[in-house]
């Protein structure tokens, strides 16, 4: 499993500092208030299994995933489902409000939304629930080998 010293000796290979704090960041909203940024500018890392398929997503925390759009962009097909907690763990090494997109499991794919793209630097989650981690979305790209694919809409109605 990953852990903040392995991610953080990973990250500073790459000149990428991770941010720890007393305050929780497991939510995109307690991360922004930790961060001192927007939601949507929170990188959320998200597990879903798709036909029992999982499957990793990062984007923006004003965002929310389109299960057909999932299933077109990681080419696999079925029930699109929310794994539970214990299921998190098994397939990202990571527990849930701490799920980063670095140093995920090789043979797990990950979708980087278009929705990151907005932004110059966005904020990730290094591996538990009190920590970010300040990148930009091609330094996403080359550390995570994701693809780019639109699969996400904004969540309306959000504050």
């Amino acid at each position: 499993m990953a852990v903040i010293p392995e991610l953080k000796e990973y990250l500073a290979t790459h000149n990428i500092e991770v941010w720890e704090y007393i305050e929780p960041t497991a939510t995109a909203a307690s991360a922004a208030s930790a961060v001192g940024c927007s939601v949507a500018e929170i990188a959320k890392t998200l597990l879903f299994l798709v036909g029992g398929n999982p499957v990793a997503v990062v984007t923006c925390g004003d965002m929310k995933v389109k299960s057909s759009r999932l299933k077109q962009a990681s080419g696999l097909s079925g029930k699109v489902k929310l794994p539970q907690a214990d299921d998190v763990l098994t397939y990202t090494s990571y527990a849930p409000g701490g799920v980063c997109p670095f140093l995920l499991p090789a043979e797990l794919p990950l979708i980087l939304d278009t929705s990151l793209q907005r932004f110059s630097v966005v904020y990730a989650a290094a591996g538990n629930s009190h920590s970010a981690v300040p990148v930009t979305v091609s330094q996403l790209k080359e550390l995570t080998g994701g693809e780019v694919a639109e699969i996400c809409t904004p969540i309306l109605n959000e504050a």
